[in-house]
C-alpha cells in the first residue's frame, strides 16, 4: 500500500515550520510522504528556494516510515495549492497560518480562500499550536447534509490519533427540527461505532453556536476541532463561523473540508 501524502505549504516563516512540525507528529502515528512546497512568484525566486528547500530537507529527522520530499512551483497559493493536490493525490494539506507575512497573512477570509480552492481536509494550525497527542476531536454538525460530509474524515484523523470523537449539535427551539437533529447525532454516533470509532454526542445550548463549540473544547479537553465548510450567505468572505473557530485562541487544529468539494478520503 502506497503512503498517505500530506502536502506542507513552506515559506521558510516559523508559523510554516510548526506546520512541518505537526506533519512530522502525525507521521509518527502513519506512513507518509510529506511534500514541502513552495510557491514562488517567478522562475528566478523558485531557483532560489528550490535550493533553499533542498537544503532544509537534509536537516530533518523524520520518524521512521516518513519520507520527505520537496516541491517547488511558479504560481498562486489561491489556486496552485489546491490543483498541486489533486494532481498529487493528497490525503491532507497542513498549514500554518496567522501573523503579518508569507502564508502568516492567510487570516480569516483569506485562509478560507485557499481552503475552498481544494478537494482534500486542510489541517490548520497557528504557530502557537501545541504539538502532542489528542484526546478529543470535536466534530460540530448541524441540519444540512453539507455539515455531515466531515464525518467520516473527522473519524479516520480520530482513528489515527486514538482519539475519542465528540458530536456536536445545537438544541433548535422547534420541536420537529430539534427531533431532527438528536435522530442526526444519534446516526452519527452510530455510524463511527460501526467505524471502530469511540464516539459520544452532545447538545449544546441554542445561541452563538461558535462560542457553544469554544466552551466544550474547554470543559472536554479538546485538542482539534473538525468542520466541513459550507455557508449560504451570499457574501461568503463576511460569515465568519468557520473563520473565528479557525483561528480559536486556544490555537488548536482546526480540520476542515470544503464540503462542496469533498470526495472519498481517507488518513
Amino acid at each position: 500500500m502506497s503512503k498517505n501524502l500530506y502536502i506542507v505549504p513552506y515559506d521558510f516563516t516559523p508559523v510554516s515550520q510548526k506546520a512541518l512540525e505537526y506533519a512530522l507528529f502525525l507521521g509518527k502515528h502513519v506512513d507518509t510522504e510529506i511534500l514541502l512546497l513552495h510557491l514562488a512568484p517567478d522562475k528566478t525566486e523558485g531557483i532560489v528556494m528550490k535550493k533553499k528547500l533542498d537544503d532544509l530537507k537534509e536537516t530533518i529527522k523524520a520518524p521512521i516510515g516518513v519520507d520527505i520530499t520537496t516541491l517547488t512551483h511558479v504560481g498562486n497559493i489561491f489556486t496552485d495549492i489546491g490543483k498541486i493536490a489533486k494532481e498529487k493525490h493528497a490525503q491532507l494539506i497542513i498549514m500554518g497560518t496567522h501573523g503579518k507575512r508569507g502564508l502568516q497573512s492567510l487570516t480569516g477570509s483569506y485562509a478560507m480562500k485557499v481552503v475552498t480552492s481544494a478537494e482534500c481536509p486542510f489541517l490548520i494550525v497557528q504557530k502557537e499550536t501545541k504539538v502532542e497527542e489528542i484526546k478529543n476531536v470535536i466534530v460540530p454538525i448541524d441540519l444540512t447534509k453539507e455539515s455531515m460530509q466531515i464525518i467520516h474524515i473527522a473519524g479516520d484523523m480520530a482513528h489515527m490519533l486514538k482519539a475519542k470523537v465528540h458530536v456536536l449539535a445545537e438544541k433548535q427551539s422547534d420541536q420537529i427540527l430539534n427531533q431532527r437533529i438528536v435522530n442526526r447525532i444519534s446516526i452519527v454516533k452510530d455510524s463511527y461505532e460501526e467505524r471502530k470509532n469511540e464516539a459520544e454526542v452532545h447538545m449544546v445550548k441554542k445561541g452563538n453556536y461558535g462560542k457553544r463549540i469554544i466552551e466544550h473544547v474547554k470543559n472536554n479537553d479538546g485538542g482539534m476541532i473538525a468542520i466541513a465548510y459550507h455557508t449560504e450567505s451570499l457574501l461568503p468572505q463576511f460569515d465568519s463561523f468557520a473563520p473565528n473557530l479557525m483561528m480559536n485562541k486556544e490555537a488548536l487544529p482546526f480540520l476542515i473540508v470544503n464540503s462542496k468539494l469533498a470526495s472519498s478520503l481517507y488518513f
